[in-house]
């Protein structure tokens, strides 16, 4: 078992003005009704949103300075995390600051760097992770896609599913079989032979697209790593795409509660508050414990994202523990609204919805489960 690496969950004061500048920038111009306007749009985002965010310094806070970025560290970046939960947030933010920018700056050539880091730290550039061919949870083992070596480049054949934001973005990180092993390459949206489906999901909020390689060209240095070392980089990626997740889960969940909460005291029946019934207070003290116990294991797991042992332990036990945290929020947030709360006009269904959809994401809670049974060696 992994040596416990001991992490301080209190925010730095930088940290906290970061918090209340995204929450009053999320609150100011990303309010329900622009998400939902965002949620029935061709693109599923808004691009002059995505370069705002990205002037605030969002995109650049886990970028060396090297590479036009601001140097700080995934504890910075989960701060923006949790807030895009809380405010249902639309964008391939996940897919392109929080998976690519990490695997090219891990394991990319200083010319990959230089070509893609600053692109993606002033917003200028997205990138989509194609990872699944079928059920989310699959990981490295499931991927079938092959790269065949064709004179200076390679090949691309195959089919990606649930490629988030698939269907908007500049380049496709694609893992692909070789004669060496799993491979990883970055490759153009607009390459011959790729063709890209928007397909329909229950949560709108986060679209996903289908995309289909039919002997696409790439260059040589398409290639992200060494050929057939890309296994490990596959498995930080989804380990990171967990706690990033999960963050999003406690930002949701806590709007939740907050909801019931604010419910319970202005919603009269019998001449009293809802919230002084018992039943009320109950569920909402449970969905308290509930959703401080996911904070504590998704802050712990992004404080320790540069520790491998210790993430492969910290990142399925906050994916599992805040999956079912939100879905439990979410759940009784409708429950406690009453009538209001099943309407399509109120926004709890927005957030039961993003719960159940990031709940399948990269892994159900049972998944996560196993992998940390697995890290334990039983």
């Amino acid at each position: 078992m992994a040596e416990t690496v001991n992490v301080d969950f209190a925010l730095t004061e930088a940290q906290e003005m970061l918090r209340q500048t995204t929450r009053q920038f999320l609150a100011d111009r990303v309010p329900p009704e622009v998400v939902r306007e965002l949620a029935e749009s061709d693109e599923g985002f808004d691009k002059k949103l995505w370069q705002s965010g990205a002037e605030l310094g969002w995109h650049s806070l886990a970028i060396p300075e090297a590479y036009g970025g601001a140097g700080y560290t995934f504890a910075e970046l989960s701060v923006v995390l949790e807030e895009f939960g809380r405010a249902l947030f639309p964008g391939p933010f996940l897919s392109t600051v929080v998976m690519a920018a990490d695997a090219i700056l891990t394991v990319g050539t200083e010319e990959q760097k230089q070509a893609y880091l600053p692109g993606i730290a002033i917003g200028e550039h997205t990138v989509a992770v194609a990872l699944s061919e079928g059920p989310l949870e699959a990981g490295s083992e499931g991927i079938t896609t092959s790269a065949q070596a064709a004179g200076d480049g390679w090949v691309l054949t195959g089919k990606k599913t649930n490629v988030i934001f698939g269907h908007t973005v500049d380049t496709l990180l694609v893992a692909a079989r070789t004669a060496g092993g799993l491979s990883l390459f970055l490759v153009p949206a607009d390459t011959s032979g790729v063709v890209k489906e928007s397909v329909p999901t229950l949560d709108a909020t986060t679209r996903q697209a289908h995309v289909t390689f039919t002997d696409a060209p790439v260059g040589g240095a398409s290639l992200l790593g060494r050929e057939g070392a890309g296994g490990p980089v596959v498995d930080r990626m989804l380990r990171l795409a967990a706690v990033a997740l999960a963050l999003d889960q406690v930002g949701g969940a806590q709007w939740c509660l907050e909801t019931s909460v604010e419910h319970g005291k202005t919603r009269f029946q019998f001449g009293r508050a809802i919230g002084s019934f018992q039943a009320i207070k109950h569920r909402c003290a449970d969905m308290l414990v509930a959703v401080e116990h996911a904070r504590s294991t998704a802050y712990h797991a992004a404080r320790v994202t540069e520790h491998e042992a210790e993430l492969a332990i910290a990142a399925p036990l906050a994916k599992s523990v805040c999956s079912d945290a939100y879905l439990q929020a979410a759940g009784e947030s409708i429950q406690i609204l009453g009538g209001t709360g099943f309407t399509w006009e109120h926004d709890v269904h927005l957030y039961f919805k993003r719960a159940k959809s990031t709940a399948l994401m990269f892994g159900d809670a049972r998944h996560h489960r196993r992998l940390l049974a697995d890290a334990l060696g039983l």
